[in-house]
């Protein structure tokens, strides 16, 4: 496996490594998961009929670690199509989520999810925007060469 060779790219393997492993906390230990991210987790004698926590748990967690995956494989190749495709996509995930705290759906301990998503964006985006700028010395023909 290879260093990420660009800023972006270490952008994209610290918050895939960091998706890799929550998604492996969800799958061994979904009961911590949950304590994370505020949710009441209780036992199972105590759930009702249909009461499908342990799977969305379950289907999440791999999601994570799928995803986790793609970014490190993304930023080991130095993939950058893919570090583009990301932006927009966690700055959704970022509305989504901290509109759920905000309508009072999620716990508050929640914003947290929604927070390093768009950080993420955030600190993606400007890598991405600095090495484009950096990549040409006239930075203005850089921007309007889009």
């Amino acid at each position: 496996m290879r260093l990420p060779r660009s800023l972006s790219g270490w952008t994209m393997a610290v918050f895939g490594f960091m998706a890799l492993v929550l998604g492996l906390v969800g799958l061994v230990a979904p009961d911590a998961q949950l304590a994370m991210v505020g949710f009441v987790s209780i036992g199972a004698e105590q759930r009702a009929s249909g009461d499908y926590t342990r799977v969305f748990m379950t289907a999440s967690s791999m999601a994570s670690v799928n995803m986790g995956v793609y970014y490190v494989l993304a930023a080991a190749v130095d993939f950058r199509p893919f570090f583009f495709w990301t932006v927009p996509f966690r700055v959704v995930t970022f509305t989504v989520f901290t509109t759920l705290v905000l309508a009072d759906v999620a716990p508050d301990s929640f914003l947290g999810v929604g927070l390093w998503e768009g950080l993420g964006a955030l600190v993606t985006g400007a890598a991405l925007w600095h090495e484009r700028r950096r990549a040409r010395p006239d930075g203005e023909a850089a921007l309007a060469g889009r």
